[in-house]
């Protein structure tokens, strides 16, 4: 039970988040989004760690893993999202991002030798498949000639640099840390980071008073951030990444629903069948776990 509400909070919330991360994009640098969306998950995280009396207190030794993780997942890997949001639709990245499924288990295969079973593997390709299946239009009309493929190539590194960051989430797990305390620390140093690369970068600090902007970031701060990836770390710890990371197969439908109501999408057999596909897969993902 806990399980299906974990993943259900995660998939619900991140399948939210593609259309708010449009109304970031803008006047403000990416890099300085992401840094205010993270810096603001940190706050909330520990304004709600003082109130309910929760420990916050990382050991020193165990430092260096958060600030691997906040570097990766909270910073690195989003501006790569925000970037890639630029040169392709939404979509198309949603595709992309969808591979972290077989990134996570690969990279477990690497870093803690852990197999690959072929039933994930079976899961992966049937959940990816039915996200490409599901896009199909976009994914179709990609070419490689236009300034599309910088958006695949920035997409593709996201989701590299994410499961490494899943990778040092594990080791963080593993160590019976809190999982509020790890994330309002990792989207700290996730802010700080992104602030540094900015200035480095040239870019202007400055901030968006529209509403649309502040609205979304808030809801990308506070849900997006603070709630779900607390969500997922506790996912993470309860079946492991490859199977927490099948919430990215998942979250493209729930996007579907809600631009079906703002952005007038009109469905199609191949969108039906792309469902079906990812449905089947999560299925396999998740019925094993169930059963142990």
């Amino acid at each position: 039970m806990q399980v299906a509400f974990l993943y259900a909070t995660i998939v619900l919330i991140w399948g939210s988040t593609w259309i708010a991360i449009t109304y970031q994009l803008g006047p403000v640098a990416e890099e300085v989004s992401v840094a205010y969306r993270f810096g603001l998950g940190s706050i909330a995280l520990f304004a709600y760690a003082a109130i309910s009396g929760r420990r916050v207190r990382i050991p020193l030794k165990s430092y260096g893993y958060i600030v691997l993780m906040g570097v990766l997942m909270y910073s690195t890997s989003y501006m790569f999202v925000y970037h890639a949001t630029s040169y392709v639709t939404s979509g198309l990245v949603a595709v992309i991002f969808s591979l972290i499924v077989v990134s996570n288990a690969f990279f477990e295969r690497i870093f803690f030798h852990k197999p690959l079973e072929r039933r994930m593997m079976l899961a992966s390709a049937l959940g990816v498949g039915g996200v490409a299946v599901l896009f199909w239009p976009e994914v179709s009309s990609f070419d490689l000639g236009d300034q599309t493929i910088i958006g695949v190539a920035l997409a593709t590194c996201s989701v590299v640099i994410a499961s490494l960051g899943n990778m040092a989430a594990i080791i963080n797990t593993t160590r019976d840390l809190p999982v509020i305390a790890v994330n309002a620390h990792a989207m700290a140093w996730g802010s700080v980071n992104s602030v540094v690369i900015a200035l480095l970068m040239g870019r202007s600090i400055n901030f968006s008073f529209e509403l649309s902007y502040v609205a979304s970031l808030f809801y990308l701060a506070v849900f997006g951030s603070a709630i779900a990836f607390g969500a997922y770390l506790a996912l993470l710890r309860l079946i492991g990444s490859a199977r927490a990371a099948y919430t990215s197969v998942i979250f493209p439908i729930v996007a579907l629903i809600i631009s079906t109501f703002f952005e007038d999408y009109q469905w199609s057999t191949l969108a039906v069948a792309g469902i079906a596909l990812i449905a089947a897969g999560n299925w396999l993902a998740l019925t094993k776990i169930r059963k142990e």
